[in-house]
């Protein structure tokens, strides 16, 4: 696939010198069990998914002079029990890189696993639209994050608050009205900056399309007819996602729409419709389950298979 080429070699060393002074911030004593002689280790994957993060692997064991070989291409899918890959380098730092090594690579293979999922749910209905991350994140491990939704095919939105300027409904507040907020977001954008605004109605969405935002977000809209108790009976309550987005792209065609707020693997399908442009979700990177990897070290001509993890 060629993504992990986004990847800068400087920026991985940093973040896998941090990740391992992290773990082992003084002395490590299992060292004087296994000793510093030439050993090799098998990565097993236990449980389906979809194989993500394999420059961040290399890249721990990158700082312990350790050489990584492997047997599958980022992006494959896990049937298990595969094996993924072989690490071979001096005992005492094959386990010393083991934990987060597989803390990484689970982290962002699980997160590739739901992205797929998602984009998979979504064409199912014959949408093309972008499926997207959001910013929640977890800190100091956003990149691992954002590469995984790549890697499974979602879109990964804005990096940072330096990528997109988004006026959330505190922008909005703070500024004392849409209009204002657009105004002096516009004062920062340039020809390379997009504007998008926060909206809860269709007045609101409107504005800030006049007002000249690039993508407005409907924050929170019901996605389709649903059936509510009223005064002791049903009724039927009209969605306001799709027919909102309808009139805003009416009024303003080249606005991109996202949907955002409550989307979940269940009812994604709801929100997927001919006037929306984006659907975010912050399920992504804030549920995705870590795909079960372990690292076995194993003598030359002798490499049991483990078991399989149960669902």
């Amino acid at each position: 696939m060629g993504l992990q080429l986004v990847l800068p070699s400087t920026t991985l060393a940093a973040l896998a010198n941090s990740w391992l002074q992290e773990d082992c911030p003084s002395l490590n004593f299992a060292a004087l069990v296994t000793g510093s002689a030439p050993a090799q280790a098998a990565l097993w994957a236990k449980s389906p998914g979809v194989l993500a993060g394999r420059p961040f692997f290399d890249a721990i064991f990158t700082q312990l002079n350790c050489q990584v070989s492997w047997f599958l291409p980022e992006g494959s899918k896990l049937v298990p029990v595969v094996k993924v890959a072989e690490v071979r380098g001096p005992a005492h730092h094959l386990l010393l890189g083991e934990r987060v090594a597989l803390n990484t690579l689970a982290r962002c293979s699980g997160i590739a696993s739901m992205a797929a999922t998602a984009v998979e749910v979504a064409r199912g209905t014959g949408w093309n639209g972008h499926v997207a991350g959001t910013r929640k994140t977890t800190p100091g491990f956003r990149l691992v994050e954002k590469y995984g939704l790549l890697i499974g095919g979602a879109a990964s939105h804005r990096y940072d608050l330096g990528g997109l300027i988004m006026v959330k409904d505190n922008h909005v507040m703070a500024a004392g009205g849409v209009e204002k907020a657009v105004l002096r977001a516009r004062q920062a954008a340039d020809f390379a900056l997009k504007v998008e605004v926060e909206c809860s109605s269709l007045k609101e969405a409107l504005r800030a399309a006049e007002a000249g935002a690039d993508l407005v977000l409907l924050d929170n809209f019901k996605p389709a007819v649903r059936r509510i108790r009223l005064l002791g009976r049903d009724c039927a309550g009209q969605g306001e996602l799709h027919p909102t987005a309808a009139a805003l792209k009416a009024k303003f065609p080249s606005v991109t729409v996202e949907a955002s707020g409550g989307v979940t693997l269940g009812n994604l399908p709801q929100f997927c419709g001919t006037h929306i442009d984006v659907i975010s979700l912050g399920m992504l990177t804030q549920a995705a389950p870590a795909v079960d990897f372990s690292l076995k070290l194993f003598a030359e001509g002798a490499t049991p298979v483990p078991h399989a993890r149960r669902p």
